[in-house]
């Protein structure tokens, strides 16, 4: 079998930590032991990064900062020192992870030398849009681009069957995309008390406190402040248990979160850890955690909830949001209306149930839990597959 040359294309990469670069990250690790992979990646604005530490290609093409937004903006059209190392490429396949500036050059490359061309839906792109023109008009102007990106695909995977749903009732795409699943590198902790102690140590946490845990970027596009909310409301009712929240990450609305937390009378509950990059660190903060909570309109199978199903830890979501669509309901997760205080109200019940909190970890840890290496195999083979059919007499 020959020997594949693949590249990605991503509008955000390291050192930027979001669910798309892990995606890519995971995917280019693996794949690049049995092909050559090749990442092209916006270069950060305001610090260096190594990508030496990669074992694939990173190029680079220059990009700008904007203001109010955590990701950079890819600028490869008006940077000729970029396509030139491109074209250097002869790429069996591009797939590409975003509708945006380099999504847009990865398939004009693929348009121009005939190569497979696919497209991952990571995201519900008009929350994004939405958020920053804000205009109904502008956005759906931007959202027929985005849709035109993927039509040009040969073909076009995404996460969950509930993400499906909302490309074809809001976006009106017409084409039925594959479903492949996010997964994690992050293996169970062997030493669980240890793990324990090493949080509680370094954050004066006690053994008996309940922990509930939210890890990803501190963006209002997460329902952050609707976190906030509830432990207000979980502070209202009689709890025989005292509790702290952590939250880990960092983002563009950092500062608005603990100025809430503040007004909130809530600074003794919560902790801010910042960004953790150490990939065992974050797998100690799972295992310390009850309960992961996520109320998340915006993702659509995100990551962290599969790590935290690595260690055992079931998320608490909101009713009807696409990356709670993966769960049952009481059986490897939990889900709530979408209402701050019958969220908190779900939370306590839950803390108070021994039995079913063990029992939906355990379930978790069953079938929401996957890892990269099983999902990449798969990925490789359909690369194959789709080559064959794509070039066949």
């Amino acid at each position: 079998m020959k020997r594949l040359t693949i590249g990605y294309f991503v509008d955000s990469f390291f050192p930027m930590i979001d669910g798309v670069a892990m995606v890519v990250d995971n995917y280019a690790k693996r794949l690049s032991k049995v092909a050559d992979v090749v990442v092209f990646a916006p270069k950060p604005v305001k610090e260096e990064y190594d990508d030496s530490i990669f074992p694939y290609k990173v190029v680079r093409c220059n990009s700008l900062s904007l203001l109010y937004i955590d990701y950079n903006l890819p600028t490869p059209k008006i940077d000729p020192g970029f396509i030139k190392e491109l074209n250097k490429y002869k790429l069996d396949v591009v797939h590409i992870h975003s509708p945006a500036t380099l999504g847009q050059i990865g398939v004009k490359y693929a348009k121009k030398n005939n190569t497979l061309l696919i497209g991952t839906l990571h995201s519900q792109y008009k929350q994004d849009i939405m958020r920053t023109v804000k205009s109904e008009r502008i956005t759906n102007i931007l959202l027929k681009n985005v849709v035109h990106v993927f039509n040009q695909c040969d073909e076009v995977w995404t996460v969950n069957k509930k993400l499906i749903e909302v490309f074809k009732e809001e976006y009106h795409y017409k084409k039925k995309p594959r479903i492949i699943p996010n997964a994690t590198d992050m293996m169970p902790v062997k030493d669980i008390s240890e793990a324990r102690n090493i949080i509680n140590k370094k954050y004066n946490i006690k053994q008996t406190d309940k922990v509930l845990l939210f890890v990803g970027r501190l963006n209002k596009l997460k329902n952050i402040m609707f976190i906030v909310d509830s432990l207000v409301e979980l502070n209202k009712l009689k709890l025989n248990y005292n509790y702290k929240m952590i939250f880990v990450g960092s983002g563009q609305d950092e500062k608005e979160l603990k100025k809430y937390v503040l007004k909130n009378n809530l600074d003794d509950k919560v902790i801010f850890t910042g960004r953790v990059e150490d990939r065992d660190e974050l797998a100690r903060f799972y295992v310390r955690s009850d309960l992961f909570l996520f109320p998340s309109w915006y993702d659509t199978n995100s990551i962290v909830q599969i790590e935290a199903a690595s260690q055992k830890t079931p998320t608490v979501f909101i009713d009807g949001t696409v990356t709670s669509s993966t769960i049952t309901n009481n059986f490897n997760g939990f889900t709530t209306p979408n209402s701050a205080y019958e969220y908190a109200k779900r939370i306590d019940e839950i803390l108070n149930d021994n039995e079913l909190l063990q029992n939906v970890s355990e379930n978790a840890f069953k079938t929401v839990y996957k890892t990269w290496d099983n999902v990449v195999e798969e990925i490789y083979a359909l690369y194959n597959q789709l080559l064959e059919n794509k070039f066949k007499e």
